[in-house]
């Protein structure tokens, strides 16, 4: 077991409030693609595998990846959706499990893009959606030549039927959200995903309003916020996730400078979202040269709203790292570089993945000082 040195955490349980939603500490679940619900519909096992997290002392759950309906939207088909006219009856037994646990749950609203591989979806036929037909240039990327060689050919820019049948998708998986009992909703904008391939050049090439400077090629993801806003009301919160990186090319940004980050992150801010979870391979990375600030910290900085990290903690390494089998994954107790990151003011709160999936009572023993169990990598073929 992992020991614990005398860190002082009681400030992550303090509770904090986002719109009307109050969360009672400031650890959250973070959201991690399982692909346990068959035929999109998540089961009982589901409902438990979450309230366990809850029960464990997690204050926000986020879900895994959600596919919104669109026909290329994702591609395993264990994927979970909650666009259909049942998934709010499906989902809610998920809700009532994590709320009777005193803790708050959203959906991360998902659509891969360029990322979905079509070979592993139930609409092989179906290519996708790009913003400019492009998937990227592969640089710093993890996946194998083969599937670069069957993802990487060129297909069509999405059009403005397409763009359009998107956000309103988005806005129905959001109208069935709130009728599931979720707290929020959350969305996914990082990684190379389909919302972030409109933010970085290489892959939106666009000469209309949503492609051009940095400010311009943010219109995409606005549209979404404001969709969903719309269908949510004025009291539920909405999450946005971001990243620099990118699965294309780990070493890619969007945001070359904070002023071009700025451009990005404030219209989505002002269109509606009250918290951005910034999404980095470590989350004591400082994001700019010169800087200390983290990612989180930039976006906190640069917008005036909440943000919180993600990133390697409870852990010593990365998450491809565990993925590819690189080295050994560790459980260690980095709680004193997020503690002094926390009190510099880079984050509000805090999200933790792999060692929360491996380690239900993760946060509870943070609370109490409480040894974490070594890092388990069979845990994430489980859902337990």
């Amino acid at each position: 077991m992992t020991t614990l040195n005398a860190v002082d955490t009681s400030p992550l349980f303090e509770p904090i409030s986002l719109r009307g939603v109050t969360i009672r500490n400031r650890v959250a679940m973070a959201p991690m693609t399982r692909e346990f619900s068959p035929g999109g519909v998540p089961g009982a096992d589901v409902a438990e595998y979450y309230r366990r997290r809850a029960a464990g002392g997690v204050g926000l759950i986020v879900t895994e990846g959600i596919g919104i309906d669109d026909v290329a939207s994702v591609d395993g088909p264990a994927i979970p959706i909650l666009h259909r006219e049942d998934s709010p009856t499906n989902w809610r037994a998920v809700t009532d499990a994590v709320h009777a646990e005193g803790a708050v749950i959203v959906p991360q609203l998902w659509h891969q893009g360029v990322l979905r591989d079509p070979s592993r979806s139930n609409n092989p036929s179906h290519l996708g959606h790009r913003p400019s037909g492009v998937w990227g240039t592969p640089g710093n990327t993890s996946y194998r030549d083969e599937v670069l060689e069957r993802v990487l050919p060129d297909t069509v820019e999405m059009t403005d039927a397409d763009i359009s049948e998107v956000i309103e998708s988005y806005a129905l998986s959001a109208r069935n959200a709130v009728a599931a009992g979720f707290d929020g909703v959350a969305i996914h904008g990082a990684h190379g995903y389909l919302i972030d391939s409109f933010f970085w050049a290489d892959t939106n090439r666009r000469v209309d309003r949503f492609g051009g400077d940095a400010a311009a090629r943010a219109t995409f993801g606005v549209e979404v916020v404001k969709a969903i806003r719309g269908e949510i009301g004025e009291d539920l919160p909405i999450i946005f996730r971001f990243s620099q990186h990118k699965q294309q090319d780990y070493d890619a940004k969007f945001a070359e400078t904070p002023d071009e980050l700025a451009a990005v992150l404030r219209p989505l801010a002002d269109a509606g979202v009250d918290l951005f979870d910034s999404s980095s391979r470590r989350f004591n990375r400082p994001a700019f040269e010169g800087s200390e600030l983290t990612q989180a910290g930039w976006a906190r900085k640069l917008t005036g709203k909440p943000s919180m990290t993600v990133g390697g903690i409870g852990l010593n390494n990365w998450l491809q790292d565990t993925f590819k089998n690189r080295g050994t994954t560790e459980s260690i107790n980095n709680l004193d570089e997020v503690m002094d990151l926390y009190e510099k003011g880079n984050f509000d709160m805090i999200a933790v993945g792999r060692a929360l999936i491996a380690d239900p009572d993760w946060v509870e023993k943070m609370r109490t000082g409480t040894p974490f169990l070594p890092y388990d990598r069979t845990s994430l073929d489980r859902l337990d």
